[in-house]
């Protein structure tokens, strides 16, 4: 497949999953509108908390400071790259392939008063420029849509685009073994992600390292994921009227099939979520001093320390 008919590929099935409307998906996510695996610091915390822990443990991860410039793949409404940038004062650069995700982070950043270090665009990843350089880079929730077979393409890019001393979080989906053509994949690929592919950890992590990655840290968050799907589910069962009104009667029962099997296949452990920390393998720039996870479980922010 050429890589024009890719992008265009990708772009559609984007476009099939996160436009259905800002106002459906505003009925079950969080204030924030954070779309991927919260972090809960208690076990029956509010999503809310969590997804702000979330987003938080992330930017704690990649260490950032202020006035690095940092990249956000797959940025969904823009809730990363802004908190990134108004509590840990970085450039954040974010890219989606959804419009109407674009178009809200866009109002929010002008609204929020960032415009000048917070940036969202409705752009592929890989049209940004070939000088395009970050000190850190982000992937929440994206490798579930590169495809296996383009691993090697991916990271490889975003190892360019990383400048050295650098760090790059992946948080994504795994597959037990490998990601199998079964009924309940062919509901997803015909009604839910039309590119959905999923591997599973061992076989992510050999592809990074063979695109010259080294693994500094990896976290499972499979629980956190199911406990996700089920207060998705359970807010948009409990606004299923609105969520009628909004998108049709289809989408609904679609989204809250899709959300409540999501929670049984997190719980039952046929799927896992894992955050991976990397850096390029052999960078000399960062120094020769080990690192610990003590700043991650402190409370003390990153960003203020």
């Amino acid at each position: 497949m050429s890589i024009v008919r890719a992008k265009r590929r990708d772009a559609e099935a984007i476009a099939h999953h996160y436009d259905v409307s800002n106002d459906f998906y505003a009925l079950f996510l969080d204030p924030l509108m954070v779309y991927t695996c919260a972090y809960y610091r208690a076990p029956d915390g509010s999503l809310a908390q969590a997804q702000t822990d979330k987003l938080d443990l992330v930017c704690k991860k990649l260490s950032l400071a202020p006035g690095e410039r940092m990249l956000d793949i797959g940025c969904g409404w823009g809730s990363l790259a802004i908190w990134a940038a108004q509590h840990y004062g970085v450039h954040a650069h974010g890219v989606t392939l959804s419009r109407a995700q674009a178009d809200f982070a866009a109002e929010r950043i002008r609204r929020e008063g960032l415009a000048d270090r917070c940036l969202v665009e409705y752009r592929d990843f890989r049209d940004l420029p070939d000088d395009a350089r970050y000190e850190k880079i982000a992937a929440v929730g994206v490798i579930e849509h590169v495809g296996v077979a383009n691993y090697p393409a991916f990271f490889g890019r975003v190892r360019t685009m990383l400048e050295d001393g650098g760090l790059y979080l992946n948080h994504g989906i795994t597959h037990e073994f490998h990601w199998r053509f079964t009924s309940q994949t062919e509901f997803l690929y015909r009604y839910v992600f039309p590119n959905g592919d999923l591997a599973g950890l061992t076989e992510t992590l050999t592809e990074m390292e063979a695109a010259r990655w080294e693994i500094l840290d990896v976290e499972g968050l499979r629980l956190h994921y199911a406990r996700t799907c089920r207060q998705w589910a359970e807010r948009l069962r409990a606004r299923a009227d609105e969520a009628r009104a909004i998108a049709g009667e289809r989408v609904y029962r679609t989204w809250l099939l899709y959300l409540t099997c999501s929670a049984v296949a997190f719980e039952g452990s046929s799927i896992g979520l894992y955050q991976v920390l990397l850096r390029k393998h052999g960078d000399r720039s960062v120094g020769v001093a080990p690192s610990t996870r003590e700043s991650l479980y402190s409370g003390i922010s990153a960003g203020t320390a």
